[in-house]
């Protein structure tokens, strides 16, 4: 069976015949990228999804919420139990992308594991290139303030230049800060799997429920600490000695309740099947988005006046 779909509103370097959602659609279906598309899949980096009237599927990776008055569908990072909704982090595309990701959860050789730790050579660093995210900038020179730490991004970097490889130059440190751009309810990228997939330890910040997701043994997180001097204190400790280091790399990465990446992918794609073959309405071809249009136009000025009122 055929179905036409297209993608708008990604990222850059999108590919619209090699991602996530095309390759599970494929499938079940001979997918035909087509600009009159039975379904569209847009992000959060544009408004082209305006121009379609199909039904619409919404994809985030940011922290940004779905907007169900404009799309049919939504699959978001969101602790989320509306019926149109599936909770999908971006991790889980990684995952699903990358090889080096798909097979480093499995149990390792506890030797192979010591001595990759002992090679480990240097101490912290981060590779991160958006400077808006303060708290990350911040927790970086608190951090520098007990211990050299190393930024091989774009934002303060100190070792000569952006790396190539994210992955190659991480695999060196003991600790990689795994920061969040922003902090959110279950808001979480691939940053925690990068150091982990070297062997590294993440000292983490942002979703403060990612203990649903992953393993919090597996990982620093910094909102369990009061401040920066105790948490230094802890790495040193960790760094110290390799049998408590050893302890932490064996743990398992995700957390028990997880949901199996088979079965979510196959329910994300029982979701997009379950959208293409509803007989409801578009939602573009309703009314809800211009009962948006007019909230968004005075929701605003009317509660701005109710509140100068008062």
């Amino acid at each position: 069976m055929k179905i036409k779909i297209n993608f708008t509103d990604f990222w850059p370097d999108f590919d619209k015949t090699d991602n996530y959602f095309y390759n599970l659609l494929t499938q079940k279906y001979k997918v035909i990228i087509d600009e009159d598309p039975d379904l569209l899949f847009y992000s959060s980096f544009g408004k082209e999804y305006l121009k379609y009237k199909c039904k619409r599927i919404y994809f985030t990776g940011e922290n940004f919420r779905p907007n169900f008055y404009l799309c049919d569908f939504a699959f978001s990072f969101d602790h989320n139990s509306q019926k149109n909704h599936f909770r999908l982090p971006l991790y889980s595309l990684y995952i699903e992308r990358n090889k080096e990701f798909q097979n480093f959860w499995f149990q390792k050789n506890e030797e192979k594991l010591r001595h990759t730790w002992a090679k480990k050579d240097k101490f912290c660093c981060m590779v991160v290139s958006n400077a808006k995210a303060q708290e990350r900038i911040k927790f970086f020179k608190n951090l520098s303030k007990f211990r050299q730490v190393d930024s091989g991004g774009a934002v303060l970097n100190n070792v000569g230049g952006r790396v190539k490889n994210k992955l190659d130059f991480i695999e060196n440190y003991k600790f990689v800060m795994a920061f969040e751009n922003s902090s959110f309810a279950g808001y979480t990228t691939e940053k925690i799997l990068e150091p982990i997939a070297k062997n590294c330890i993440p000292i983490y910040w942002g979703n403060e429920r990612i203990d649903l997701d992953f393993n919090p043994k597996r990982f620093i997180n910094v909102h369990d600490y009061k401040s920066e001097e105790d948490l230094y204190n802890k790495l040193v400790e960790i760094e110290s000695n390799p049998n408590l280091a050893l302890e932490i790399l064996k743990e398992p990465i995700f957390s028990e309740n997880r949901i199996d990446f088979e079965t979510e992918k196959n329910l994300v794609l029982q979701n997009m099947i379950a959208v293409f073959n509803s007989d409801k309405k578009p939602i573009a071809k309703t009314i809800w988005p211009f009962i948006y249009s007019l909230r968004k136009k005075y929701y605003h000025p009317i509660r701005d006046y109710l509140k100068n009122k008062n």
